[in-house]
């Protein structure tokens, strides 16, 4: 069961692995045994309220001191599953995006040169001890990436509208042998037929990241703060998933039209939360 939070931070979508236990060597293992054992873990909200609490203070803390100990906490086929925040890496990462993303007096101003400085630093450190770190969680503001609902088929679409107060759900989850077949399929037939271009390269990057868990892993999408940017009614008729999948299909047949009809619907969608972000 989740801890509720009571404010609500937008508009990001992410992209979990949850290994199972066995995955994870002692004494992480434990850790994570005895936190899953617990029954409540704080929710998405609360992550990203958590880190964005950091921003507050005067200088800002662009990166969490110490490694976050929580994660969140699912069952695949009875065993049980964790994906850890490592709230730490995925700031130091989300820092290094930011530099191609902001012009650099609006970047000063959110986050100062000698903050920024001392956080590459600490990261450069810290990878030095953690050759192979990797994150659980992949991260997208104002949209989901076209690579993700390729790991995904419509049936594992669960939607859960609003009631008594709480947020409204809009996810999908697969067994990891899943996506890994879906995405490399979804791969070939791009590469059939058409260009390499940003569509091959954001499959063959969330290729490679699958490939560094556990193969029982549980893989999930989650629209997360997204689910506020859209209306009940868009989230109910939203079938991303199925848009995608149907437009590779269509491909793999030779009808470029078809293709061309589905993605257009799945661009339509996404065009007015584009729009929303400019508005903002």
């Amino acid at each position: 069961m989740a801890v509720v939070s009571s404010v609500i931070v937008p508009y990001a979508s992410y992209l979990r692995v949850y290994e199972p236990l066995a995955a994870f060597p002692e004494p992480e293992r434990g850790h994570w045994a005895r936190y899953a054992e617990r029954g409540r873990s704080p929710g998405a909200q609360d992550e990203l309220r958590r880190a964005l609490a950091d921003l507050v203070p005067t200088p800002p803390v662009a990166v969490p001191v110490h490694e976050s100990a929580d994660a969140f906490v699912a069952q695949l086929d009875g065993v049980v599953c964790v994906c850890p925040w490592r709230t730490r890496l995925r700031g130091w990462q989300a820092l290094e995006e930011l530099a191609g993303q902001f012009p650099e007096p609006v970047l000063d101003a959110l986050l100062p040169p000698v903050v920024r400085r001392q956080a590459a630093a600490d990261y450069e450190r810290w990878r030095e001890r953690n050759p192979d770190a990797r994150p659980w969680i992949l991260t997208a503001v104002w949209h989901v990436p076209v690579s993700w609902f390729t790991v995904f088929s419509d049936e594992e679409r669960e939607y859960v509208r609003a009631e008594s107060g709480a947020a409204p759900v809009l996810r999908y989850r697969t067994p990891m042998v899943q996506a890994r077949r879906r995405l490399a399929r979804a791969l070939r037939t791009l590469r059939d037929h058409i260009d390499e271009g940003p569509l091959t390269e954001g499959l063959v990057e969330v290729g490679r990241w699958l490939e560094e868990f556990h193969p029982r892993s549980l893989v999930e999408l989650d629209y997360g703060g997204l689910v506020h940017a859209l209306s009940q009614v868009r989230l109910e008729e939203d079938r991303s998933a199925a848009d995608v999948a149907e437009g590779i299909a269509a491909l793999r047949a030779g009808d470029g039209a078809g293709a061309a009809r589905a993605y257009e619907r799945f661009t339509e969608r996404w065009r007015a939360v584009r729009e929303r972000r400019l508005a903002n």
